[in-house]
């Protein structure tokens, strides 16, 4: 058995064999550090990398030292003061005085937390290791109306668009190269005959005549040999085969009536970010449908979606309106896993609350792979979530709530809506 050892260095001179052990070795309390730095970051720098420490207690190494108690031999160099049998007495209690901040210690060494910086790749790592879109399921093959064309070789018949030149052109070389190959041998040949006949026996008339004749008939032969002949030819061919659907799109709606504050606000843009940097990475065919709503609901970029200031009054329904159609126009869910994330401060119309309990119900939640309502407020709950709390008994797999009261539970919250073993595969 041979073992292959990756001595190559990063950067910044160091093992990155080494390093990558050291983060295996210490993920829980890196992944902690992360969860902090990430609540203290803004929106635009969220996916950068970041400076971590880690206290020196999180990282010791064990290690095998002497017990309390007991007799010690020790060799203590330049000893002029004791002799063997002499009692030493035990160090003063408490530290020195110094002009330091710090509280005064009985130890007189200590050690500074271990600082590193880890990279945008490592930090993401991190921050979304575990989670998983729940119920994310390949759609049937049999049920799958999605054919792709690929590429199936080449063909002597076809169309003059999928000619392939290139090919064409090389077969025809090929075969000229073939058939012309002894003739032009033969050329060769009566030429180098001819020039040595008309230097040595310029008199032998007959003989450079001949000569001549047989090169003429060598020469017309090769002109035979077409440049382009039609078994030459090469078509592209493209076989149409089925696929099977295993794309995702992810509605993110977002509350930005005149109760959402702008701290609210920038809470619901965190974690929408995180949801937007979390699909980004994890997953390649998804599509993300932005929603903002007041009154009345729209779809808006990505940037409209995290930067537009329109606001205004509050019905929740208009939102949900709006995805409820945008499925039945362009997600089949026969063909797409459909997920939505929606945020609030739960603040809505009266009479509006029943309505949207109604539209997800019967609307929404038949379509979905799973839907998460986030409510934004360090108050009690509001009229919407007690709509949604019926749901949350009758739609257990397909429906989930939660609160952030604060910056510090954005993270949290949304490892907890999506973390892997809280996904159910559906049947």
């Amino acid at each position: 058995m041979s073992y292959i050892i990756d001595r190559r260095l990063n950067g910044k001179n160091k093992s990155l064999v080494n390093r990558q052990r050291f983060l295996d070795r210490y993920k829980a309390q890196v992944k902690e550090a992360v969860s902090e730095a990430l609540n203290k970051r803004s929106i635009t720098d969220i996916d950068n990398g970041e400076n971590i420490s880690l206290p020196p207690k999180n990282i010791n190494e064990p290690m095998i030292t002497n017990g309390t108690g007991g007799q010690r031999h020790r060799v203590f160099p330049g000893n002029k003061e004791f002799a063997t049998g002499d009692e030493i007495d035990k160090p003063p209690q408490g530290g020195q005085s110094g002009g330091g901040a710090g509280k005064p210690s009985n130890q007189g060494e200590g050690e500074d937390d271990f600082s590193f910086y880890i990279t945008k790749e490592e930090f993401l790592n991190y921050i979304f290791d575990d989670l998983e879109l729940p119920n994310f399921v390949k759609k049937n093959l049999s049920h799958s109306k999605e054919y792709k064309k690929v590429r199936g070789g080449y063909l002597t018949e076809g169309t003059p668009n999928n000619l392939s030149i290139i090919r064409s052109m090389q077969n025809a070389h090929a075969r000229r190269i073939g058939m012309s190959a002894g003739k032009r041998k033969k050329l060769k040949e009566l030429t180098a005959a001819l020039e040595a006949c008309l230097a040595q026996e310029p008199e032998n008339k007959q003989k450079i005549a001949q000569l001549k004749k047989d090169i003429k008939d060598v020469e017309r032969r090769l002109k035979l040999v077409p440049f382009l002949d039609d078994m030459d030819l090469r078509y592209r061919n493209q076989v149409k085969i089925s696929t099977p659907s295993s794309k995702a799109v992810m509605f993110c709606i977002m509350d930005v009536s005149g109760s959402m504050t702008q701290d609210i606000k920038d809470m619901a843009k965190r974690f929408y970010l995180l949801l937007y940097l979390f699909l980004e990475r994890n997953y390649e065919e998804t599509e993300i449908v932005f929603i903002r709503h007041h009154i009345n609901a729209s779809e808006v970029s990505e940037h409209d979606f995290f930067y537009s200031r329109e606001t205004g009054g509050t019905i929740v329904s208009s939102a949900l309106q709006l995805t409820r159609d945008i499925i039945n126009e362009r997600y089949a869910s026969s063909e797409w896993n459909i997920y939505a994330a929606q945020a609030s401060d739960g603040d809505n119309w009266v009479d509006d609350s029943p309505n949207c309990y109604q539209i997800l119900k019967e609307d929404i939640l038949p379509h979905v792979q799973y839907f998460s309502y986030v409510e934004i407020t360090d108050k009690d709950h509001q009229a919407l979530w007690r709509s949604y709390e019926k749901l949350l008994s009758e739609h257990p797999q397909l429906f989930s709530m939660a609160q952030i009261k604060s910056v510090g539970d954005i993270f949290q919250v949304f490892r907890e809506l999506f973390m892997k073993d809280k996904a159910k595969v559906a049947e």
